[in-house]
Order: C-alpha cells, then structure tokens, then sequence
C-alpha cells in the first residue's frame, strides 16, 4: 500500500506534518497548500497534498451520498472514511508514500504529483 520516498526526494519533519494535516484535515489544508509557494512545490508534500485532496473530495461526496442512504448509521459512513484518511496520514508523517488506490494512478496520470 506504500512506498518509500525517491532517493533524491528530501523530506523535512515539517513536510511530513504537513502531510499528515492534509489527510486529517482534507479538503481543506489541500487547499491552502495549493495557496503557499514554499509549500506546493516540495515534492513529497505535493504528491500527498493532491492525493488527499482527491481523497477530501470523494470523502465529502461519497460520505454523504452514503449517510443519506444509510440515515439511521447517524455519519457512521463518513467518520469511517475520515478514519481511513486519517491512517493514510501516519503513514506520511511516517515518511511513507502513500499509495490509495485508483486515486494515486488518476494523479499521476494527469500529472498533478
């Protein structure tokens, strides 16, 4: 499910809490980081911060498509995809890179990461 970093990738301690708050905090932080030039350009926090925001917005749709569906779960649907997000982003902090499936091939192929 996960890769180690490219040998000529450095990777602060900064980048990886920064990849963390992208999966916990996801749509959200993706965002902002889209909006800070010191940080959209490093590229073990690029490629986490367009995953995750793939992820936040699939999360946010899907989430709700199923609690709407699943009413009397009460948001059990999406507080489980937060949780798996929220895994993901252990990982980082970890220094790992985080392959999801189907979302790290879409962001690659488009090469948004």
């Amino acid at each position: 499910m996960s890769q180690e970093p490219k040998a000529g990738m450095e990777v602060s301690s900064d980048d990886k809490l920064w990849a963390l708050l992208t999966y916990v905090f996801t749509p959200l932080v993706p965002v902002i980081i889209l909006l800070m030039e010191d940080k959209k350009n490093r590229p073990f926090l690029r490629a986490h911060n367009v995953q995750a925001l793939v992820w936040g917005l699939i999360n946010l749709v899907g989430g709700t498509i199923l609690s709407t569906l699943l009413f009397f779960c009460f948001g059990a649907p999406s507080i489980i995809l937060w949780g798996i997000g929220v895994y993901w982003g252990i990982k980082a902090y970890q220094g790992e890179m985080v392959k999801i499936p189907v979302i790290t091939d879409f962001v690659k192929n488009q090469g948004w990461a």
